[in-house]
């Protein structure tokens, strides 16, 4: 993949993540029950992780990610869509793709 594409989907991505604006911020019902408190930790865990290396982001695009709180494992992942949520989008595009991260627990994956 060209390192320029790779770089710019991740600057978009940590945007996101980082600052929850810019795209859609979807949490499983699996994340939405745990108490209050451990699902802020989980957020703010999500927007601080800048753990990304070439095992667990291959393509550069920190599009995916795995932070633990306590006992519990969480997944977060961005997909691309275009604008009308309809069909899958260029992640590189600003102008016609809408990022939705999705935060997870492990087992909901």
């Amino acid at each position: 993949m060209d390192e320029v594409r790779a770089r710019k989907i991740a600057k978009l991505n940590d945007t996101v993540r980082q600052t929850f604006a810019g795209g859609i911020i979807s949490l499983t019902a699996g994340v939405i029950g745990l108490p209050d408190d451990q699902r802020i930790l989980v957020l703010q865990k999500v927007q601080q992780f800048d753990e990304f290396t070439p095992d667990n982001d291959p393509y550069g695009e920190h599009d995916f990610g795995l932070i633990q709180v306590g006992r519990v494992r969480i997944f977060f992942k961005f997909d691309y869509y275009d604008l009308s949520l309809s069909r899958h989008s260029d992640p590189a595009s600003v102008s016609q793709t809408r990022r939705v991260l999705t935060i997870m627990l492990a087992e909901e994956y």
